[in-house]
C-alpha cells in the first residue's frame, strides 16, 4: 500500500508537468522551443551529426594529410561531413552553417532535408547558398503557418515594399512591387485573399503612394479603405472610364522620361529603356498602385456593347501590364477564377501578370491557370490547402520557384482605421480627382455603437 501511494505522490507531479508541457507546446509553440525544444535539438544535432551524415551519404574521403595524421596517431578512419560553421539559436528554430567539402553542391545537402529533419526531430529543414562553398541550414521547430507571427524586423521594409504574409521556413514574405511590378491573386470564397488584400493596402497606406481600386462588386471590398483611395471605380461602367485617364497618365509619365532624357518626341513609348525612377525626385511622379477585385467582372458581358467596353479595358489593363512598370503604375489582379475561359485577351493579360499567389480553390485547373504555366509541382501544394486554413496560399513568380505562405489575420475595422488615419498622404493626382470616393464624416458626439469583430476564422 506504502508503494502504491508513494507511486501516485511522484506519478502525479510527472503528469501535471507533462500535461503542462503539451499545453505549452501547443498554445505557445515558441515558448516551447525556447525552454525545451531548442536545447533537446541542439543536443540531437551535436551527438549525431557525424553518423547522420554519413548515413544521408553526405561524408567525403579524408584527405591525404588527414589520412596520414590518423593512422599516425592509429585512429579509425572515417568518412568526413561538412564542416559546422557554428549554430544561431532564432525565435523559430536555429541556423547552422556548413562548409562544404570539394566536389559538394548545395542541392547534394537540400535532396536530404527530410532525412535530417527525422534525425533531429524538427519540423522542417531548408537549405540555401550563403556563398560558393557555405551553405546555411534553417531548422525550424514548429509549424509558423499555425499561428502566423510575423517577424519584428519585417515591418518598415521601405518603398513599395509590404510584408504582407508568413513563409512556412519563418521568413517574412514581401511584396516587392519594383522587383515584382505585377501580380495575379486568385482563391475562392473564404480562402482568404480579402485578408491578403488588406494587408497590401493597409502596409501601402503609410507611403507616398497613390492606390486605386476597381472593385466591380459595388465597392464592398475596398470601400472600407476609401479614405486612403486616389481613385475607385465600383461597377464596369466606371472602370471604363477610369482606365483610360490612368492610359494617359501613362503617356504623359513617357513624355516626361523623354523630355528629361533629350529623346524625340515622336520615340515610342515601347522603346524607351528607362524608367521614372531614373529622374531626379523632385520630378519623380508618385508611384500608383492599381487593385482589381474580382477581375472575372470586366470579362463578362452581356450584350454587343458590353462586348465591345470589354474588349477595350481589357486591351487597356495589357497596356498597363506591358508598359506601366517604366511608368511606376503597378498592377494588383484579384479574383477567384482566371483563365482563357473568361474570353479574349485573358491569357495573355495573365502573362503580363509575374506575381503569382494562389490560396484554395475549388478545382485543380485554377490552381493550374495560376502556377501551372510557371512552376507546375507548385500546383499540387496549392490543391491541398483546406478549408480550415484561411489565409494559406503558394507563392511563385516566373524564376519558377514557390513556397507556402500564410497571412496573418487583420480585422477589417483595424485596416479601415489604418487607411483613415493616412488620409492625409493621399497624393495630389488632378487627373484622378473626379474619381476620388467620397468618404462620410464620422460623427463628433454621441455614444458609437458597439462594434462586434469577427472571430479569427483559424489560428
Amino acid at each position: 500500500m506504502s508503494a502504491l501511494a508513494t507511486l501516485l505522490e511522484v506519478g502525479g507531479p510527472v503528469a501535471a508537468l507533462g500535461a503542462g508541457v503539451a499545453y505549452i507546446r501547443a498554445r505557445h509553440p515558441r515558448l516551447h522551443w525556447s525552454t525545451f525544444g531548442f536545447p533537446i535539438s541542439t543536443a540531437r544535432l551535436l551527438g549525431s551529426y557525424g553518423s547522420v551524415m554519413e548515413a544521408c551519404g553526405l561524408t567525403t574521403a579524408p584527405t591525404r594529410f588527414r589520412l596520414l595524421a590518423l593512422k599516425a596517431t592509429g585512429r579509425e578512419v572515417r568518412p568526413v561531413p561538412p564542416r559546422m560553421r557554428g549554430i544561431r539559436p532564432t525565435s523559430t528554430g536555429l541556423r547552422l552553417r556548413l562548409r562544404l567539402a570539394p566536389g559538394q553542391e548545395t542541392q547534394d545537402i537540400a535532396a536530404s532535408t527530410e532525412r535530417l529533419r527525422h534525425a533531429w526531430g524538427v519540423h522542417a529543414v531548408y537549405v540555401r547558398a550563403v556563398k560558393p562553398g557555405v551553405v546555411e541550414l534553417r531548422l525550424i521547430g514548429f509549424d509558423v503557418l499555425r499561428r502566423v507571427r510575423m517577424p519584428r524586423k519585417a515591418a518598415g521594409a521601405g518603398l513599395l515594399k509590404v510584408p504582407v504574409a508568413l513563409r512556412e521556413d519563418a521568413t517574412p514574405f514581401v511584396r516587392d512591387y519594383r522587383a515584382v511590378p505585377h501580380q495575379l491573386t486568385l482563391g475562392a470564397t473564404l480562402s482568404g485573399k480579402s485578408m491578403y488584400l488588406r494587408h497590401l493596402i493597409t502596409g501601402l497606406a503609410p507611403q507616398a503612394v497613390a492606390v486605386v481600386g476597381i472593385d466591380c462588386k459595388r465597392g464592398v471590398e475596398l470601400a472600407p479603405f476609401a479614405p486612403r483611395l486616389s481613385a475607385l471605380a465600383t461597377d464596369p461602367e466606371q472602370a471604363a472610364e477610369l482606365l483610360p485617364v490612368l492610359i494617359k497618365e501613362m503617356d504623359d509619365r513617357y513624355d516626361l522620361i523623354k523630355a528629361r532624357q533629350g529623346v524625340a518626341s515622336g520615340t515610342p513609348a515601347e522603346e524607351i529603356t528607362s524608367d521614372v525612377w531614373g529622374l531626379p525626385d523632385r520630378e519623380r511622379p508618385v508611384p500608383v498602385v492599381l487593385f482589381v477585385d474580382e477581375v472575372a467582372e470586366l470579362f463578362l458581358v452581356a450584350t454587343k456593347r458590353d462586348e465591345e467596353r470589354r474588349d477595350e479595358m481589357v486591351t487597356q489593363l495589357i497596356r498597363l501590364a506591358q508598359l506601366g512598370r517604366a511608368a511606376g503604375i503597378y498592377l494588383e489582379v484579384c479574383g477567384q477564377r482566371f483563365g482563357a475561359e473568361l474570353g479574349k485577351g485573358a491569357t495573355m493579360l495573365r502573362a503580363q501578370l509575374t506575381g503569382r499567389v494562389c490560396h484554395r480553390v475549388n478545382d485543380e485547373a485554377s490552381a493550374k491557370m495560376a502556377l501551372g504555366d510557371i512552376a507546375p509541382e507548385a500546383v499540387s501544394a496549392a490543391c491541398a490547402i483546406a478549408p480550415e486554413s484561411p489565409g494559406l496560399a503558394v507563392a511563385g513568380d516566373s524564376s519558377g520557384g514557390w513556397s507556402r505562405i500564410r497571412t496573418p489575420y487583420l480585422s477589417l475595422g483595424d485596416a479601415a482605421e489604418t487607411c483613415h488615419r493616412s488620409a492625409d498622404l493621399v497624393p495630389d493626382l488632378p487627373a484622378l480627382k473626379r474619381f476620388r470616393p467620397t468618404v462620410p464624416a464620422r460623427p463628433v458626439s454621441g455614444t458609437p455603437a458597439p462594434v462586434v469583430r469577427p472571430r479569427p476564422l483559424a489560428d
